[in-house]
């Protein structure tokens, strides 16, 4: 039986994904004239019209992060929450990679997608650490199973045998269901405070509308950008 070269195999994968449907469902009209004077305040209009809408996790957003040298990762992860001055909070191990990445470069970028309307929403800051007490908070809110996994997790690094992280999470499970309040040092609550917002919405004929807030003060400004 002949193989199909390299060529030809990335020809296929080629012709799939332009045989792909783009906007395939009904768009709804943004209209930037009308958007309000903050984007915390539009986000939370566009996340709840999500929610309304049937999206799957509209919560989840993609954090992409970049180590001392410049070269970026990125990860979907939870938003815990927005808060009126213009801060995105996440959480994490801060030994994990995203944590390292953050200590050595405390910059970040967010990402929240939601094709079923066509959206996009970019948020660029810096990020600091909220403080131990918001981190705890933050940790024991967390289910037990999510708690015992963050104890016995030594995220991004190599495992050798499964095994030893099924060994290591009854452990934490065990240790939990002894001490409920138990909290990880190493579980950390950051705040990305956003220096611009972009709100992108798409247009079944590419005139994407995109609306760009940055900060300036105390307020904002908004620009319309070329889609």
């Amino acid at each position: 039986m002949s193989q199909k070269s390299p060529s030809a195999e990335q020809s296929d994968v080629r012709r799939l994904l332009r045989s792909l449907p783009v906007f395939a469902f009904e768009l709804p009209l943004f209209l930037p004239e009308t958007a309000p004077g903050d984007p915390v305040t539009l986000f939370v209009e566009w996340l709840t019209s999500a929610i309304d809408g049937g999206v799957p996790e509209p919560h989840a957003m993609t954090l992409s992060t970049a180590d001392e040298d410049g070269r970026p990762s990125a990860r979907v992860l939870i938003c815990k929450d927005v808060d009126t001055s213009g801060n995105w909070y996440f959480a994490s191990s801060a030994s994990s990679r995203k944590g390292r990445e953050l200590e050595a470069n405390p910059h970040a970028a967010l990402t929240f997608h939601w094709p079923r309307q066509g959206r996009q929403i970019r948020v660029r800051g810096a990020v600091t650490p909220t403080g131990a007490e918001a981190s705890a908070a933050d940790f024991l809110a967390r289910s037990p199973g999510a708690r015992a996994e963050a104890l016995s997790s030594r995220q991004s690094q190599v495992l050798d045998d499964p095994a030893e992280a099924e060994a290591a999470l009854q452990e934490a499970l065990t240790r939990i269901a002894a001490d409920p309040d138990l909290v990880s040092t190493d579980w950390t609550l950051y705040a990305l405070a956003a220096a611009e917002v972009e709100f992108w919405q798409a247009d079944e004929r590419r005139r994407h509308t995109r609306l760009r807030y940055e900060r300036a003060g105390g307020g904002w400004t908004r620009h319309r950008l070329w889609p």
